[in-house]
Protein backbone atom coordinates (compact mmCIF):
# COMPACT_ATOMS: atom_id res chain seq x y z
CA UNK A 1 0.00 0.00 0.00
CA UNK A 2 1.06 3.62 -0.55
CA UNK A 3 2.61 5.21 2.53
CA UNK A 4 2.18 8.99 2.68
CA UNK A 5 4.72 11.45 4.05
CA UNK A 6 2.15 12.32 6.71
CA UNK A 7 2.01 8.66 7.82
CA UNK A 8 5.80 8.54 8.06
CA UNK A 9 5.94 11.77 10.05
CA UNK A 10 3.27 10.50 12.43
CA UNK A 11 5.25 7.32 13.14
CA UNK A 12 8.44 9.33 13.55
CA UNK A 13 6.71 11.61 16.06
CA UNK A 14 5.48 8.52 17.93
CA UNK A 15 8.82 6.71 18.02
CA UNK A 16 11.70 9.10 17.40
CA UNK A 17 13.05 6.75 14.69
CA UNK A 18 14.50 7.92 11.36
CA UNK A 19 12.24 8.82 8.46
CA UNK A 20 13.46 6.01 6.18
CA UNK A 21 13.23 3.43 8.97
CA UNK A 22 9.65 4.56 9.66
CA UNK A 23 8.72 4.41 5.98
CA UNK A 24 10.10 0.88 5.59
CA UNK A 25 8.39 -0.33 8.78
CA UNK A 26 5.03 1.12 7.73
CA UNK A 27 5.30 -0.43 4.27
CA UNK A 28 6.10 -3.83 5.75
CA UNK A 29 3.26 -3.48 8.27
CA UNK A 30 0.75 -2.42 5.61
CA UNK A 31 0.25 0.91 7.37
CA UNK A 32 -0.48 -0.56 10.81
CA UNK A 33 1.25 1.70 13.36
CA UNK A 34 1.35 -0.88 16.18
CA UNK A 35 2.93 -3.49 13.91
CA UNK A 36 5.37 -0.91 12.55
CA UNK A 37 6.48 -0.01 16.07
CA UNK A 38 7.07 -3.67 16.88
CA UNK A 39 9.11 -4.09 13.69
CA UNK A 40 11.25 -1.08 14.59
CA UNK A 41 11.90 -2.50 18.05
CA UNK A 42 12.82 -5.92 16.65
CA UNK A 43 15.38 -4.20 14.43
CA UNK A 44 16.97 -2.68 17.49
CA UNK A 45 15.57 0.81 17.06
CA UNK A 46 15.33 2.79 20.28
CA UNK A 47 11.62 3.55 20.20
CA UNK A 48 9.98 6.18 22.38
CA UNK A 49 6.94 5.04 24.38
CA UNK A 50 3.83 5.02 22.21
CA UNK A 51 1.27 7.46 23.51
CA UNK A 52 -2.42 6.77 23.16
CA UNK A 53 -3.16 10.46 23.58
CA UNK A 54 -0.80 11.70 20.83
CA UNK A 55 -3.59 13.63 19.05
CA UNK A 56 -4.26 15.84 22.11
CA UNK A 57 -1.39 18.18 21.38
CA UNK A 58 -2.30 21.17 23.55
CA UNK A 59 -4.53 21.96 26.51
CA UNK A 60 -4.39 21.76 30.29
CA UNK A 61 -4.25 18.74 32.59
CA UNK A 62 -5.58 19.29 36.11
CA UNK A 63 -5.22 16.90 39.07
CA UNK A 64 -7.12 17.51 42.33
CA UNK A 65 -7.73 15.58 45.54
CA UNK A 66 -10.43 15.75 48.22
CA UNK A 67 -9.87 17.56 51.51
CA UNK A 68 -9.40 14.25 53.34
CA UNK A 69 -6.92 13.07 50.67
CA UNK A 70 -8.76 9.80 50.01
CA UNK A 71 -10.05 10.56 46.51
CA UNK A 72 -8.64 12.30 43.45
CA UNK A 73 -9.40 13.11 39.84
CA UNK A 74 -7.47 14.13 36.73
CA UNK A 75 -9.05 15.81 33.71
CA UNK A 76 -7.58 16.91 30.40
CA UNK A 77 -9.14 19.87 28.61
CA UNK A 78 -7.71 19.80 25.10
CA UNK A 79 -7.20 22.67 22.69
CA UNK A 80 -5.70 23.09 19.24
CA UNK A 81 -3.01 25.64 20.14
CA UNK A 82 -0.79 26.52 23.07
CA UNK A 83 -1.88 30.14 22.64
CA UNK A 84 -5.30 29.08 23.94
CA UNK A 85 -4.07 26.54 26.50
CA UNK A 86 -1.82 29.09 28.22
CA UNK A 87 -4.63 31.62 28.55
CA UNK A 88 -5.66 32.21 32.18
CA UNK A 89 -9.36 31.90 31.31
CA UNK A 90 -8.78 28.51 29.70
CA UNK A 91 -6.82 27.18 32.70
CA UNK A 92 -9.44 28.60 35.09
CA UNK A 93 -12.17 26.85 33.10
CA UNK A 94 -10.24 23.56 33.30
CA UNK A 95 -9.92 23.98 37.07
CA UNK A 96 -13.67 24.60 37.43
CA UNK A 97 -14.39 21.40 35.51
CA UNK A 98 -11.97 19.51 37.76
CA UNK A 99 -13.64 20.94 40.89
CA UNK A 100 -17.09 19.83 39.71
CA UNK A 101 -15.71 16.42 38.79
CA UNK A 102 -14.07 16.03 42.21
CA UNK A 103 -17.34 16.85 43.97
CA UNK A 104 -19.53 14.55 41.87
CA UNK A 105 -17.31 11.52 41.16
CA UNK A 106 -18.74 10.67 37.72
CA UNK A 107 -18.32 7.08 36.57
CA UNK A 108 -16.81 7.94 33.19
CA UNK A 109 -16.11 10.74 30.72
CA UNK A 110 -19.65 10.72 29.33
CA UNK A 111 -21.07 11.15 32.83
CA UNK A 112 -18.57 13.93 33.51
CA UNK A 113 -19.69 15.90 30.44
CA UNK A 114 -23.31 15.56 31.57
CA UNK A 115 -22.67 17.06 35.02
CA UNK A 116 -24.44 20.36 35.78
CA UNK A 117 -22.35 23.52 35.52
CA UNK A 118 -23.60 27.02 36.22
CA UNK A 119 -27.31 26.51 36.61
CA UNK A 120 -29.16 24.48 34.02
CA UNK A 121 -26.13 24.02 31.79
CA UNK A 122 -23.92 20.92 31.62
CA UNK A 123 -20.14 20.81 31.36
CA UNK A 124 -20.56 19.89 27.69
CA UNK A 125 -22.79 22.95 27.19
CA UNK A 126 -20.16 25.22 28.71
CA UNK A 127 -17.41 23.61 26.62
CA UNK A 128 -19.47 24.25 23.48
CA UNK A 129 -19.98 27.82 24.61
CA UNK A 130 -16.23 28.21 25.09
CA UNK A 131 -15.64 26.91 21.54
CA UNK A 132 -17.88 29.67 20.24
CA UNK A 133 -15.97 32.30 22.20
CA UNK A 134 -12.45 31.33 21.17
CA UNK A 135 -13.23 29.89 17.71
CA UNK A 136 -11.08 26.82 18.35
CA UNK A 137 -11.95 23.19 18.95
CA UNK A 138 -11.73 22.26 22.64
CA UNK A 139 -13.14 19.40 24.69
CA UNK A 140 -12.58 17.29 27.78
CA UNK A 141 -10.69 14.36 26.28
CA UNK A 142 -9.53 12.33 29.29
CA UNK A 143 -10.64 11.61 32.85
CA UNK A 144 -9.29 9.37 35.61
CA UNK A 145 -10.30 8.94 39.24
CA UNK A 146 -8.78 7.14 42.22
CA UNK A 147 -9.69 6.19 45.78
CA UNK A 148 -7.20 4.98 48.41
CA UNK A 149 -6.38 5.41 52.12
CA UNK A 150 -4.24 8.31 50.83
CA UNK A 151 -4.14 9.93 47.40
CA UNK A 152 -1.34 12.32 46.44
CA UNK A 153 -1.49 14.55 43.37
CA UNK A 154 1.03 16.28 41.10
CA UNK A 155 0.63 18.64 38.14
CA UNK A 156 3.65 18.93 35.89
CA UNK A 157 4.96 22.32 34.78
CA UNK A 158 2.57 24.23 32.53
CA UNK A 159 -0.31 21.82 33.22
CA UNK A 160 1.13 19.40 30.68
CA UNK A 161 0.64 16.29 32.83
CA UNK A 162 -1.26 15.22 35.93
CA UNK A 163 -0.63 12.28 38.24
CA UNK A 164 -2.46 10.61 41.12
CA UNK A 165 -0.73 8.07 43.37
CA UNK A 166 -2.61 5.86 45.84
CA UNK A 167 -0.91 4.82 49.08
CA UNK A 168 -1.78 2.25 51.72
CA UNK A 169 -1.47 4.57 54.76
CA UNK A 170 -2.30 8.18 55.55
CA UNK A 171 0.04 10.63 57.28
CA UNK A 172 1.84 13.89 56.51
CA UNK A 173 5.06 12.02 55.74
CA UNK A 174 3.20 9.56 53.54
CA UNK A 175 1.60 12.43 51.60
CA UNK A 176 4.97 14.08 51.00
CA UNK A 177 6.38 10.74 49.84
CA UNK A 178 3.34 10.25 47.59
CA UNK A 179 3.99 13.61 45.96
CA UNK A 180 7.59 12.56 45.26
CA UNK A 181 6.38 9.29 43.75
CA UNK A 182 3.84 11.18 41.63
CA UNK A 183 6.67 13.34 40.29
CA UNK A 184 8.53 10.11 39.48
CA UNK A 185 5.54 8.89 37.46
CA UNK A 186 5.51 12.13 35.45
CA UNK A 187 9.26 11.89 34.79
CA UNK A 188 9.73 8.15 34.22
CA UNK A 189 6.31 7.19 32.79
CA UNK A 190 5.92 3.63 34.13
CA UNK A 191 3.31 1.52 32.34
CA UNK A 192 2.18 -0.46 35.40
CA UNK A 193 2.41 -0.54 39.19
CA UNK A 194 4.22 -3.90 39.46
CA UNK A 195 5.18 -6.71 37.11
CA UNK A 196 2.04 -8.68 37.97
CA UNK A 197 0.01 -5.81 36.46
CA UNK A 198 1.55 -6.25 33.00
CA UNK A 199 -0.62 -8.53 30.87
CA UNK A 200 0.83 -11.75 29.50
CA UNK A 201 0.53 -10.61 25.87
CA UNK A 202 2.82 -7.64 26.57
CA UNK A 203 5.31 -9.88 28.39
CA UNK A 204 5.28 -12.37 25.51
CA UNK A 205 5.91 -9.56 23.03
CA UNK A 206 8.89 -8.31 25.06
CA UNK A 207 10.35 -11.83 25.17
CA UNK A 208 9.87 -12.20 21.41
CA UNK A 209 11.61 -8.87 20.75
CA UNK A 210 14.45 -9.73 23.15
CA UNK A 211 15.03 -13.09 21.44
CA UNK A 212 15.10 -11.49 18.00
CA UNK A 213 17.61 -8.86 19.13
CA UNK A 214 19.83 -11.52 20.72
CA UNK A 215 19.59 -13.59 17.53
CA UNK A 216 20.71 -10.59 15.47
CA UNK A 217 23.63 -10.14 17.88
CA UNK A 218 24.77 -13.65 17.01
CA UNK A 219 23.89 -15.30 20.32
CA UNK A 220 23.41 -19.10 20.17
CA UNK A 221 19.82 -20.36 19.98
CA UNK A 222 20.25 -22.34 23.20
CA UNK A 223 20.92 -19.10 25.08
CA UNK A 224 18.07 -17.03 23.66
CA UNK A 225 15.50 -17.96 26.32
CA UNK A 226 17.84 -17.09 29.20
CA UNK A 227 18.89 -13.83 27.58
CA UNK A 228 15.26 -12.91 26.91
CA UNK A 229 14.30 -13.56 30.55
CA UNK A 230 17.12 -11.27 31.67
CA UNK A 231 15.89 -8.53 29.38
CA UNK A 232 12.33 -9.07 30.54
CA UNK A 233 13.44 -8.53 34.15
CA UNK A 234 15.17 -5.32 33.05
CA UNK A 235 11.92 -4.30 31.36
CA UNK A 236 10.05 -4.85 34.65
CA UNK A 237 12.57 -2.71 36.54
CA UNK A 238 12.32 0.12 34.05
CA UNK A 239 8.59 0.04 33.33
CA UNK A 240 6.90 -0.81 36.65
CA UNK A 241 6.65 1.95 39.23
CA UNK A 242 7.49 0.12 42.45
CA UNK A 243 10.57 -1.51 40.89
CA UNK A 244 11.99 1.65 39.31
CA UNK A 245 14.99 3.32 40.87
CA UNK A 246 13.87 6.36 42.86
CA UNK A 247 15.12 9.38 40.88
CA UNK A 248 15.97 11.30 44.07
CA UNK A 249 18.00 8.39 45.48
CA UNK A 250 18.93 5.76 42.91
CA UNK A 251 20.19 3.38 45.60
CA UNK A 252 16.54 2.65 46.41
CA UNK A 253 13.57 1.42 44.47
CA UNK A 254 10.23 3.18 44.90
CA UNK A 255 9.07 0.22 46.99
CA UNK A 256 12.06 0.61 49.31
CA UNK A 257 11.70 4.40 49.49
CA UNK A 258 8.08 4.18 50.62
CA UNK A 259 8.79 1.50 53.21
CA UNK A 260 11.70 3.55 54.55
CA UNK A 261 9.43 6.59 54.81
CA UNK A 262 6.96 4.67 56.96
CA UNK A 263 7.14 0.94 57.64
CA UNK A 264 4.49 -0.88 55.61
CA UNK A 265 3.75 2.13 53.39
CA UNK A 266 3.15 0.96 49.83
CA UNK A 267 1.81 2.28 46.54
CA UNK A 268 -1.62 0.87 45.66
CA UNK A 269 -1.92 2.38 42.19
CA UNK A 270 -1.38 5.42 40.00
CA UNK A 271 -3.08 7.38 37.23
CA UNK A 272 -1.24 9.50 34.66
CA UNK A 273 -2.65 11.78 31.97
CA UNK A 274 -0.44 13.84 29.64
CA UNK A 275 -0.83 16.19 26.71
CA UNK A 276 1.89 14.59 24.59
Amino acid sequence: MAISAQDVKKLRDMTGSGMMDCKKALAEADGDYDKAIELLRKRGEKVAAKRGDRDANEGAVIAKISDDKTYGVIIRLSSETDFVSKNDDFVSFANKIADITLQNKPADLAALLALPMEGSHTIQDKVTEMVGKINEKINVTAYEQMSAPLVAEYIHSGNRAGVLVGLSKSSDDAYDAGRSVAMQVAAMKPIALDKGDIDQATQDKEVDIAKELARQEGKPEAMLEKIAMGRLNKFFKEQTLVNQQFVKDNKKTIKQYLNDTEKGLAATGFKHITLV
